[in-house]
């Protein structure tokens, strides 16, 4: 036990929470996604539960090795490449939106050659948008009233990408650049101007609900919530939670894996709460919780107003989606085809996620590394006092 926790002390720097919370989530995840695709494997794959559990863990522990790799590389390289990566973004983003795998009437994936894996260009675009974000209001805050200078350029990249997103994912889009209006917010960007992105916003909206690819879908969606008729998928779902009682049936003990749709990805919460209880839906909820908390509190102890930035972009995005997936699944919301983030089985989502949570992590080690140099002077201090 010893040695593990010198192994830890050395290899794994930065907020030790944030550590114990993903790997909490990452148990959680492989847990509950092998005993949500017992269904999903008897269909494709002849009844063998242990292909998708190999294949989730494998991507489970894809995303903390790049979750180890990228935390341990000084979050300010990062705003070096964001403008490029963005570009890229752009480019991917038009190329999946007209060539892209179709899969449930929307063009979201490319599939990467050789290994074959889809790869959703959103979740690229939607990290160098925060990482870019960040990084120009950081460098803006002198000038920060200035419109022209300051504001329009940010306005440019955030309207482009949530833009382009829309076209085919609208959810994701409205994730985004509400994420983005908690960023301009913190980096004290005057109210008024993000009056003004969010009057663009919406323009942007309702032109991604007449020509893009699921705008349709999400008015039904809309509708179908707030009418007298609940869709099937919620009503699995629901019969899920009620069945789970307090301490929940057991791990690997659903009954409703077989007949709830997305049982795995988009409504894994509600397996999560059948097979764990009320307790264990109460621990993943604390969990996100617990992540924010330590996130702001990065964010207020950020040496460089970069840092802060950062981390709150990334954190905030995490903590929508995770709310969003929840409130769906109990019913307060629309269904939406969000994901629980770092718990719901997926592709490459998984491992940005990973390196979202390095990025933290890597301002949270600066953060740590600052205190260190504080202790030591003080020290110094004194120590010459007492000469």
């Amino acid at each position: 036990m010893r040695k593990v926790k010198e192994w830890a002390y050395k290899n794994l720097k930065g907020d030790s929470i944030i550590w114990l919370i993903i790997l909490l989530l990452s148990i959680f995840s492989v847990l509950v996604v092998y005993s949500a695709t017992g269904s999903l494997a008897y269909k494709y794959v002849g009844g063998n539960t242990e292909y998708y559990l190999l294949k989730h863990g494998a991507l489970v522990f894809l995303s903390l090795f790049a979750m180890w790799v990228v935390h341990k590389i000084d979050y300010r390289y990062y705003t070096k490449i964001s403008k490029l990566l963005l570009w890229v973004s752009v480019f991917l983003l038009v190329i999946t939106w007209f060539f892209g795998a179709n899969i449930n009437e929307a063009s979201r994936w490319l599939t990467i050659p050789i290994i074959n894996q889809a790869f959703q260009t959103s979740d690229l675009a939607k990290l160098a948008l925060i990482v870019t974000l960040a990084s120009m209001l950081s460098k803006r805050q002198q000038n920060i009233q200035d419109f022209q200078r300051a504001i329009i350029p940010m306005l440019f990249w955030i309207g482009l990408i949530c833009g382009l997103i829309a076209m085919t994912n609208i959810s994701s889009a409205v994730m985004l650049f509400s994420t983005c209006m908690v960023v301009l917010f913190i980096g004290r960007v005057p109210l008024k101007f993000i009056g003004i992105l969010l009057i663009i916003g919406g323009f942007a909206g309702m032109i991604a609900f007449k020509f893009g690819q699921r705008g349709g879908t999400a008015i039904s969606r809309v509708e179908t919530f707030f009418g007298d008729d609940i869709p099937y998928q919620a009503q699995q779902g629901y019969a899920a939670i009620a069945t789970g009682g307090l301490f929940g049936k057991g791990p690997g003990q659903s009954d409703q894996r077989n007949f709830l749709p997305s049982a795995y990805s988009d409504f894994i919460y509600a397996i999560i709460i059948e097979e764990y209880g009320l307790v264990g839906g109460i621990i993943v909820i604390f969990l996100y919780l617990g992540l924010l908390y330590r996130g702001m509190k990065a964010t207020t102890h950020s040496e460089t107003a970069y840092g802060g930035l950062l981390v709150s972009g990334l954190v905030f995005y995490i903590i929508f989606q995770a709310m969003i997936n929840i409130g769906v699944t109990l019913g307060l919301g629309p269904i939406t085809g969000v994901t629980l983030p770092l718990v719901s089985m997926g592709g490459t989502s998984q491992l940005f996620f990973g390196i979202a949570i390095g990025m933290i992590l890597s301002v949270t080690q600066s953060e740590f590394s600052s205190f260190s140099r504080g202790a030591k002077g003080n020290q110094l201090k004194n120590i010459e006092s007492i000469k």
